[in-house]
């Protein structure tokens, strides 16, 4: 259960993705990307099989546990994984430019693909203070990607970090330009990432947990400032987060990751309203206004009954029980089978398939499971 503003935030949501026309053509088109790495133990297969879309303007939030494989996801369409993890990155990734024309990421050459790195792609990146160079002013920091993609000179590039720096609102931004990244505070330094990946007017932005290191208040307003270049400059958001919270204010549509895997996407709406994979009811169960959620039904149920209960004691949050199977042995079957209490014999003998509820819209309603269609 969501608080009220949540809800609403939700509510809002699902009725801005009811006006999209079914059939946009999608920004970015995301088909069975696997990933794995070489480790001393043997290979790692990080991320299997995922599938999604964004449609231009939208955000689609990618949400799991730490381990779940969305990091992973997102740096293996920027081509950042290091040489020395030694990716293997299969899949395609099919994303539309500025002028119409479709490019597959993931088969891109390396100096294509930085091309379009910081210009039609950028990435806001979860630690500010380690993915800026210390040893550089701001404004360099953002002048360099202007120079490189817009062919500036260093005067005007710098003109334009500055302007980008009062865009996301940054006060000052004449005197913080001339600034170096331990001068700023981590709010500061988080606007600084996104100005630095909005500087070129990207159609793409992916956001890897930008807020994660901030407090509340600084966090909702970097959230809305990214809703706000969002609506002025028309980009798509694939927004990586374990914060179901930021998820229903801020997203139109999910999609779920556990151990490496897509197990289901939805709008935000109906995933809110009618979790169908037991993992994803997990999570919304961890959620403090689930648990009171469950307080008040039981009161109206007895109030119904013919009484008011005299005393309705406070209920634990839910926690889902075990960890995450390693990747070098993961489960023969579901992955989550070992966790699950809905689990069946045949959950443990194969790996389900991604099941296609709705296909008529964006996102499809999809979900991993054989029991998809009974769980409530």
């Amino acid at each position: 259960m969501m608080s009220t503003a949540t809800q609403t935030a939700a509510n809002a949501a699902h009725a801005a993705h009811a006006q999209q026309p079914a059939m946009a053509t999608p920004r970015l088109d995301v088909r069975s990307l696997s990933t794995s790495f070489a480790t001393d133990g043997g290979r790692v297969q990080s991320v299997s099989d995922v599938s999604f879309r964004i449609m231009p303007g939208q955000t689609l939030a990618l949400v799991g546990e730490s381990g779940s494989g969305k990091s992973v996801t997102s740096l293996s369409l920027m081509g950042l994984h290091a040489k020395t993890s030694h990716a293997q990155v299969q899949g395609e990734a099919h994303f539309v430019l500025r002028d119409g024309r479709t490019v597959d990421l993931l088969r891109l050459e390396h100096a294509a693909l930085r091309a379009l790195r910081g210009n039609e792609m950028a990435m806001v990146f979860q630690e500010p203070m380690t993915s800026l160079n210390p040893v550089l002013t701001v404004g360099e920091q953002i002048a360099e990607s202007v120079r490189l993609h817009m062919g500036l000179d260093k005067a005007g590039a710098l003109k334009h970090a500055q302007r980008m720096l009062e865009l996301v609102e940054i006060p000052a931004a004449a005197q913080r330009v001339h600034e170096y990244p331990h001068q700023l505070s981590g709010g500061m330094r988080q606007r600084v990432m996104i100005a630095l990946a909005m500087a070129c007017n990207p159609t793409l932005l992916i956001a890897d947990e930008p807020t994660t290191a901030l407090d509340v208040t600084i966090q909702a307003q970097i959230l809305a400032l990214m809703g706000r270049l969002q609506k002025e400059t028309g980009m798509s958001i694939l927004f990586v987060t374990h914060n179901l919270g930021v998820v229903a204010q801020y997203a139109d549509a999910i999609a779920v990751m556990y151990a490496g895997r897509i197990v289901e996407t939805a709008s935000v709406h109906d995933l809110f309203a009618a979790p169908k994979h037991p993992y994803t009811q997990g999570l919304l169960g961890c959620l403090p206004g689930m648990a009171r959620k469950r307080e008040l039904e039981a009161a109206a149920s007895a109030t119904r009954a013919g009484g008011k209960p005299a005393f309705m004691p406070k209920r634990r949050l839910d926690a889902i029980p075990g960890q995450v199977s390693s990747l070098l042995s993961p489960p023969p079957g579901c992955a989550f089978a070992p966790r699950c209490s809905q689990k069946l014999p045949a959950c443990e003998a194969a790996m389900p398939g991604l099941d296609v509820l709705n296909a008529d819209s964006w996102p499809a309603r999809q979900v991993r499971c054989i029991r998809a269609g009974e769980s409530a």
